[in-house]
């Protein structure tokens, strides 16, 4: 019994562990930083461009837009069966 017990217990811990998932970086570019006083600020990071970014900023809220200090551009993966061809010889 102890043993059907365990097993049970390490199954679903496995099974937890292979679901979490690894932090994801922010997709980003730019945050509407907000100043509250007092030195707390909101980082609000959902905006593409820094034309989305303005009105939340310009609405009334005390802030500024800033470059997402997180952001990483998707960069895809080089072609690993890339041949440069040469032009031949005649």
């Amino acid at each position: 019994m102890m043993r059907v017990v365990f097993v049970a217990i390490v199954a679903v811990a496995a099974v937890g562990f292979v679901g979490l998932q690894s932090a994801k970086a922010s997709t980003a570019p730019w945050c509407a930083v907000t100043n509250y006083g007092n030195g707390s600020m909101y980082w609000d990071c959902q905006y593409s461009s820094i034309e989305q970014c303005r009105p939340n900023v310009l609405g009334g809220n005390r802030g500024w837009c800033n470059p997402n200090p997180y952001f990483v551009p998707y960069a895809a993966a080089p072609n690993k069966y890339y041949r440069k061809r040469h032009a031949r010889s005649q």
